[in-house]
C-alpha cells in the first residue's frame, strides 16, 4: 500500500510539474507592440498563396519590413478540411505548394507567418476552428514554423473567454515554437484584466471598418468607426505595457478613408501603443498611404520602449488633446479634430503641466523648455519657451508633436 501511495505521490508530482511547466505563455515576445500585416481588413476570405507571396514581397520592397512591419498573418479562410487523425490542414486549391512551404518564403524575406483560428467550433467565416482541437492544431502551427497566431471568439457558445484561451495558451507551450498569441475576443470578457496571462495582445472591442465616424451595421453586429473605438481605451492604459498590449483593432489605413482620416487614424493608434498590423492592399498603395504607414517618427512614439500608452489631457468640443510620456523625458502631444470643420490651433505650451501617476512621468512647461518636433511635416518648430504655436487643424485630421527637454528654465 505504501508502495502505490508512493508511485502515485511521484504520478501527481510529475503531472503538476508538468503542468506549471507549460501554464504560461512564451515571455519577451512583444517587448513593443507588434507590428506586421493581416490580409483580413482588404480581403476577406480571398486569400491564396500567390497573393501572399507578392504581399511579403512589398514588405520587404517598400521597406515596411525595415520599418517595423516584420509579420504576416494570413486570417480567416486558409483552412482545409482536417484528415483521418483530425489534423488540420490548408486549402490544398488556394495554397498548393503548402503551409510549411509558404512560411520558408516569407521567413527567407527575413519576415515572420502569422495564422488564424477560433477558440469555437467554426472559425466567423464558417471554417474548422480549434476547440477540442487545441493541441493538434498547437503542433499542426509548430511545424509549419508559425510565429503569430490571431486567436478569434466566434462559434464559442457556452465556453469561458479566460479558460479557452488559457487552453490554447498551454497547448502553443506545449508545442514548443515560440508564437505570439493574439487574443481577438473583441472586449465582452474584458481581457485587458487577465490577457496578459494568455497572450501578449487582446482585442478591446469589435470589428473596425473603415469609417473615420460611424459604423457599419450589419443587423447583428456592428463594426465600429476610428473614433468609437478610440472612445473605448480611454480607462483602459493601467493594462498595457511591454509584452502584453491593449489592441484596438488592425489599420484600416489605405482602404477608402481620406488622408487627413487616415493620418489621424494612425497617429492616434501609435499614442495608444497599439500593434500596428496594417490591412490594405500592399500591391497597390498610393505614395500617401505609403507616406502614413512609413511615418518612423510616428511609429517611433508606438513603439517607445516605457511602453506607456497615452491618455487624453483635455477635450473642447471636436478638439482633443492628448499626452503620451515617452523615455528620456520626452513627451507626444497630439491635437485631434474629430469633427469636419477647420479649427484654428493656437498653444499655450504654459498650460502643459501634468504628472502622469501611472507613468510618474512629469511634464512641466512651466519650469523646463522642450524643443518642438512636427512629426508629420518632419520639421522643428522652435521651443516651448518662446511663443505661442499657431496652425491651422483641419477636420478629420491630427497635429502631433513631439517635446523633448532642452534645459531647465
Amino acid at each position: 500500500m505504501k508502495k502505490q501511495l508512493l508511485v502515485f505521490i511521484l504520478l501527481f508530482s510529475f503531472s503538476f510539474s508538468t503542468y506549471t511547466i507549460y501554464a504560461q505563455k512564451f515571455q519577451n515576445m512583444a517587448p513593443v507592440p507588434p507590428m506586421g500585416w493581416n490580409s483580413w481588413n482588404r480581403f476577406g476570405c480571398n486569400v491564396n498563396e500567390k497573393m501572399l507571396k507578392e504581399t511579403a514581397d512589398m514588405l520587404v520592397e517598400t521597406g515596411m519590413r525595415d520599418a517595423g512591419y516584420t509579420y504576416l498573418v494570413i486570417d480567416d479562410c486558409w483552412h482545409g478540411e482536417r484528415d483521418s487523425l483530425g489534423f488540420i490542414r490548408e486549402h490544398p486549391d488556394l495554397f498548393p505548394s503548402g503551409m510549411k512551404a509558404l512560411a520558408e518564403y516569407i521567413h527567407a524575406r527575413g519576415l515572420k507567418f502569422g495564422i488564424y483560428s477560433s477558440a469555437g467550433f467554426k472559425t466567423c467565416a464558417g471554417r474548422p476552428a480549434s476547440r477540442g482541437r487545441e493541441y493538434q492544431d498547437a503542433m499542426v502551427y509548430a511545424s509549419w514554423d508559425v510565429d503569430y497566431l490571431k486567436y478569434d471568439w466566434c462559434g464559442t457558445e457556452g465556453l469561458s473567454a479566460y479558460g479557452a484561451y488559457m487552453t490554447m495558451r498551454d497547448a502553443l507551450y506545449q508545442a514548443g515554437r515560440p508564437v505570439v498569441f493574439s487574443l481577438c475576443e473583441w472586449g465582452n470578457s474584458k481581457p485587458w484584466l487577465w490577457g496578459a496571462q494568455m497572450g501578449h495582445l487582446w482585442r478591446t472591442t469589435g470589428d473596425i471598418c473603415a469609417i473615420f465616424d460611424g459604423f457599419e451595421d450589419h443587423g447583428t453586429y456592428k463594426n465600429l468607426g476610428v473614433l468609437q473605438i478610440l472612445d473605448l481605451q480611454d480607462t483602459l492604459r493601467t493594462y498595457a505595457g511591454p509584452d502584453g498590449w491593449n489592441d484596438p483593432d488592425m489599420l484600416q489605413v489605405g482602404n477608402g478613408m481620406t488622408v487627413g482620416e487616415d493620418r489621424a487614424h494612425f497617429t492616434m493608434w501609435c499614442m495608444l501603443s497599439a500593434p500596428l498590423m496594417a490591412g490594405n492592399d500592399l500591391r497597390s498603395m498610393s505614395p500617401e498611404t505609403i507616406e502614413i504607414l512609413m511615418n518612423r517618427e510616428a511609429i517611433a512614439i508606438d513603439r517607445d520602449p516605457l511602453g506607456i500608452q497615452g491618455f487624453p489631457f483635455k477635450k473642447e468640443g471636436d478638439l482633443h488633446t492628448w499626452l503620451k510620456p515617452l523615455s528620456e523625458g520626452r513627451w507626444a502631444v497630439c491635437f485631434l479634430n474629430r469633427g469636419r470643420q477647420d479649427i484654428s490651433l493656437s498653444i499655450d505650451w504654459k498650460q502643459f503641466t501634468v504628472k502622469d501617476e501611472l507613468s510618474g512621468q512629469q511634464l512641466d512647461t512651466r519650469k523646463n523648455v522642450y524643443s518642438v518636433r512636427d512629426i508629420w511635416a518632419k520639421e522643428d518648430l522652435g521651443t516651448t519657451g518662446k511663443k505661442d504655436l499657431n496652425t491651422l487643424l483641419p477636420g478629420h485630421d491630427v497635429f502631433c508633436v513631439v517635446l523633448t527637454p532642452v534645459n531647465a528654465l
